[in-house]
């Protein structure tokens, strides 16, 4: 999580929302990202879809399958549903987002017993540190 943390925080120098994820296999990160949909103009550039195509592309598939991945906020709806296609087996995030929480919160995309594939979820690491993040982002938003 402390690599997610760092993601996170190169997102906020950089005017986005700070959210980081890591991708790790085997105990070995494969994939790290931050959100870019101010830099980018895309609304799909959340930090978890972009490590998500970079770990399909270090390992040359699309099946995620053996990869935990680390995300310093709960994934919405969208990345919930790519987390599910791609087959990932465990979720580790630090805090909830009660307003599009998608792993837990307001839904449980990646748990739901009627798609072909559940994601273990673990929530609660290091949601101080992720939580402090999110807050002085939208603090210095409203200055």
């Amino acid at each position: 999580m402390k690599e997610a943390l760092k993601e996170a925080e190169k997102a906020l120098e950089e005017g986005e929302i700070p959210v980081g994820a890591v991708i790790a296999r085997g105990g070995k990160i494969i994939s790290r990202a931050h959100n870019l949909k101010e830099t980018l103009n895309d609304p799909t550039a959340h930090a978890e879809i972009l490590a998500i195509r970079q770990a399909a592309g270090v390992l040359e598939n699309w099946r995620l399958d053996g990869c935990d991945l680390y995300v310093t906020v709960e994934p919405c709806p969208m990345c919930a549903g790519a987390i599910v296609q791609a087959r990932i087996d465990k979720l580790v995030y630090g805090v909830m987002d009660f307003k599009a929480g998608a792993c837990g919160s307001v839904f449980n995309i990646v748990q739901e017993e009627r798609l072909n594939h559940r994601v273990e979820i673990i929530s609660g690491i290091m949601e101080d540190d992720c939580g402090n993040l999110l807050k002085a982002f939208f603090k210095n938003l409203r200055i």
